[in-house]
């Protein structure tokens, strides 16, 4: 019992290294942008391509998942991810100075980009098989990882930058290359369960036609927004709207952000029995909102930034916890779920900068107008957490 136990655990500690490998994928090319636009001649229009072809290529990823997870299974498609992943990475090392520069970096970021969609897709219904009794828990615990990944990716760079110089970022990349070849052999034996049998599974159809499920897609939606809105915004933010200097900005937003939700994932991961999920998203949410509010209207810079701040501890547990959320409600969602749920938190991943960005631009480049905007995810992630919340109530009272 005790190595089947820890058999087990093996498998958490690889789903929790799957995470760090897609927040390097995600966090390491946008630190080297000005290199590259210095030294390759990128214009700003290819740069800010990059990062669109990415999640453009996770959201089709995310599509795609359901139908080929189930066909190769967990352990196959797992191994393909970290694959993907690690070539990706060196791709982005070596093409660029083999092809034309922008054809290089455009086939690593195709490659990354499918083996950080897969992980995406498969990694949360892998944790939630593991048969542990604190699932809510472990998926937050399994998010916060993913924070950690992004944070750290930043660090080491910001590190290895001072000391070794950006023009030497090639060999980061390549160790940074080493976790994702080693992960994906450690997915060759860890033990892989299934949510749900694939003859079981509710399809996309039955899935659609069902309320809870609409529901937690918008969930979802607003999960993502909420999250990406302040976090991709929030060094521009402090930059241009708090006049803080650029490696100050990125210290105390991003990365600041990355911690303080890793934290809030970290923390209901180990305390969250004493905490009721859907309680624990309502506090978060308003919390959140206070964030948004103190960001986007208080006069004192340092203030406006410990909203910045404060928000990524408040957004934690939206996007494992609405996960947890959909586990619980629709048991037999299975893969299929998980992938539109993933879609879903992606779509938000957009919609939520993208309101901030268009918001600030139509009110003359006003980012506290744009952030303010931005109030609206978390507000309608409060109204629908309630409306669990009370669905719930009701139903223990029969």
């Amino acid at each position: 019992m005790g190595n089947m136990r820890q058999n087990w655990n093996m498998t958490l500690r690889a789903c929790y290294i799957g995470y760090i490998t897609q927040a390097i994928v995600n966090n390491f090319a946008p630190l080297i942008f000005v290199w590259m636009m210095n030294n390759y001649g990128f214009s700003l229009g290819q740069i800010a391509f990059i990062p669109v072809l990415n999640f453009a290529i996770q959201l089709a990823v995310d599509l795609i998942s359901a139908k080929y997870a189930d066909k190769f299974g967990y352990r196959v498609y797992a191994i393909i991810a970290h694959l993907m992943s690690f070539f990706g990475m060196i791709a982005l090392a070596f093409l660029p100075e083999i092809l034309p520069p922008y054809a290089g970096v455009i086939i690593a970021v195709i490659l990354m980009g499918i083996g950080g969609g897969i992980i995406e897709v498969l990694i949360t219904p892998i944790v939630e098989a593991c048969p542990t009794e604190r699932k809510e828990s472990a998926m937050q615990l399994l998010h916060s990882f993913y924070c950690w990944g992004q944070a750290g990716t930043v660090l080491i760079s910001i590190i290895y930058f001072t000391f070794v110089g950006i023009e030497y970022w090639h060999t980061l990349i390549c160790v940074f290359a080493l976790i994702p070849v080693l992960n994906g052999y450690l997915f060759t034996y860890v033990p892989v369960g299934r949510t749900v049998p694939e003859e079981k599974q509710m399809n996309s159809s039955q899935l659609f036609s069902n309320k809870i499920f609409i529901m937690l897609m918008i969930m979802m939606i607003c999960a993502g927004a909420s999250e990406l809105a302040m976090s991709q915004w929030s060094s521009a933010f402090a930059e241009e709207a708090l006049h803080i200097t650029k490696s100050a900005g990125d210290l105390a937003g991003p990365c600041a952000f990355a911690l303080l939700m890793g934290t809030a994932r970290a923390l209901y991961g180990k305390y969250g029995e004493n905490l009721p999920l859907l309680k624990g998203i309502i506090l978060s949410a308003l919390l959140c909102i206070v964030c948004y509010l103190f960001a986007a209207l208080i006069p004192v810079s340092g203030l406006a930034l410990l909203g910045c701040a404060v928000c990524g501890f408040s957004v934690g547990v939206f996007w494992p916890g609405t996960f947890s959320l959909a586990a619980r409600f629709l048991p037999r969602g299975g893969t299929v779920m998980y992938a539109l749920m993933a879609l879903a938190g992606d779509i938000g991943g957009a919609a939520g900068p993208g309101l901030i960005g268009a918001v600030a631009n139509a009110a003359g480049d006003n980012l506290r107008m744009g952030v303010l905007s931005g109030t609206i995810f978390p507000v309608v992630l409060l109204i629908l957490a309630v409306v669990f919340m009370n669905s719930e109530t009701k139903k223990s009272s029969v």
